[in-house]
């Protein structure tokens, strides 16, 4: 609870939803992907269906079924769309990995004991050690 918080005191434009929650990447209503976690700052994006557009931030939990969903078809439909920042999460493989697409497509490598910083939400981090996933 205490990230809502600090996204809500920090950013207040900021919603965050889980899923299922569908992200309308294209222009249409039929076609849209499920994320685990979608950050959208911009409201106007929001209706009762769900996101019209690129969320800001997306974090994806990996798991053996979703491994090339989401390393491969979902990164790279993201990246198209004009996702900010989107968060791999694998605890299979102890790794999370940060495609930082708003500053310059930088990619970085924690691990599950590391603290993670995004640039959607200034001052924003996250420790990973306190979770279970």
């Amino acid at each position: 609870m205490e990230k809502y918080s600090y996204i809500k005191s920090h950013s207040g434009s900021c919603r965050i939803f889980a899923a299922p929650f569908a992200v309308f990447l294209s222009n249409d209503d039929r076609n849209y992907v499920e994320p685990d976690i979608s950050i959208i700052c911009d409201l106007d994006n929001l209706d009762r269906k769900g996101c019209h557009g690129a969320p800001d931030w997306i974090i994806e939990i990996v798991s053996p079924g979703s491994r090339s969903m989401d390393y491969y078809t979902k990164l790279n439909k993201y990246h198209a769309a004009g996702v900010r920042e989107y968060w791999l999460i694998d605890p299979q493989k102890n790794r999370i990995i940060v495609y930082d697409f708003g500053n310059r497509n930088d990619i970085s490598l924690y691990t599950l004991q590391d603290t993670v910083q995004t640039n959607v939400i200034g001052g924003l981090s996250i420790n990973f050690s306190e979770m279970k996933l």
